[in-house]
C-alpha cells in the first residue's frame, strides 16, 4: 500500500493515537480529515499540523454518520484510506454491586464495533472505485488476550477482529486493502485509568502503522504485542497470565 499522496480519514483523530497517526501522514504529504466529538480538540489538533481538515461527528451517532459520509463524498471524493481509530474504554469489574455492565459494555461496543462496521459500510462505495485503496481497524493486544480490568472493552475488540479477518475476506477480490493494528498499553489520556503513563509513546504506534502498510502487513503487531501473541499461540493461560500479571 503505497504511504503518500492518499486521502486519509482518521476518526477519533484529535488526541492521542489518532493525533499521532495525523501527524505522520501529513509529513509524508498526505491529505488528512480527523473527525471526532469535540470540535475544540479537533481546532487544536488540525491548527499544529499541515494539510490536514476536521469534520466533527459523533460517529456512535448514525445521523452524524450519514453526514459525515455525505460531506466525505461531497468534499474529499478522493479518500482512500480509513482509519477506524475512535475508541471508549471503562475499567469495571462483574462482581462489583451495581457495576452497571450492561451500560457499560453498549457504550464500548457502540464505539469499537458497531460504528466501525455502520461507517466501513457506508463508505466501500467511495473506497471501492479507486486504484488502490485501504481500511485500518486500530484493534488491540486485547482483542485475544482479555484484560481482567478491562473486560468488556476486551470482548469489543475480539469482536472487531473477527469482524477484520472476514471482512478481509470478502474484499479479497477487490482494490481494498484491509489491515489491523494491535497496540499494547499506550500513553495517552485514552488510558490514564489504567496506567497508560507505563505504555508505549503513541507515535511508536502511528510509525508501525505507516511501515506495515508499506510492506502489506495485514496484522500490525505493535510492541511486545507480538511476543504476547506468539505466547498466546503456544499456552493462552500463560498469555493470559502475563497481560494481567
Amino acid at each position: 500500500m503505497k504511504t503518500t499522496k492518499n486521502t486519509v480519514l482518521i476518526t477519533g483523530g484529535g488526541s492521542g493515537i489518532g493525533f499521532e497517526m495525523a501527524k505522520l501522514f501529513s509529513k509524508n504529504h498526505n491529505k488528512v480529515i480527523i473527525t471526532g466529538r469535540n470540535e475544540e480538540r479537533l481546532k487544536q489538533a488540525v491548527s499544529e499540523l499541515n494539510n490536514t481538515s476536521y469534520l466533527v461527528a459523533d460517529i456512535t451517532n448514525e445521523s452524524d454518520t450519514n453526514v459525515l459520509v455525505e460531506k466525505i463524498k461531497e468534499e474529499y471524493p478522493d479518500l482512500n484510506l480509513l482509519v477506524n481509530n475512535a475508541g471508549r474504554a471503562i475499567v469495571h469489574n462483574f462482581t462489583t454491586e451495581n457495576d452497571n455492565a450492561f451500560d457499560k459494555a453498549s457504550e464500548e461496543i457502540a464505539t469499537n464495533y458497531l460504528s466501525v462496521i455502520r461507517l466501513t459500510e457506508k463508505l466501500l462505495p467511495v473506497l471501492k472505485n479507486k486504484p488502490e485503496s485501504a481500511i485500518v481497524n486500530v484493534s488491540s493486544v486485547v482483542s485475544y488476550i482479555p484484560s481482567y480490568t478491562l473486560p468488556t472493552y476486551s470482548a469489543s475488540k475480539a469482536a472487531l477482529h473477527s469482524y477484520t479477518l472476514s471482512l478481509r475476506n470478502h474484499l479479497k477480490d477487490t482494490t481494498i486493502k484491509v489491515f489491523e493494528i494491535m497496540p499494547p498499553l499506550v500513553d495517552t489520556a485514552f488510558s490514564k485509568e489504567i496506567g497508560g503513563e507505563k505504555g508505549i509513546p503513541p507515535e511508536v504506534v502511528a510509525n508501525d502503522l505507516l511501515y506495515g502498510l508499506y510492506d502489506n502487513k495485514f496484522e500490525i503487531h505493535v510492541g511486545d504485542t507480538i511476543n504476547l501473541y506468539q505466547l498466546f499461540l503456544s499456552s493462552p493461560n500463560d498469555a493470559l497470565d502475563v497481560l494481567n500479571s
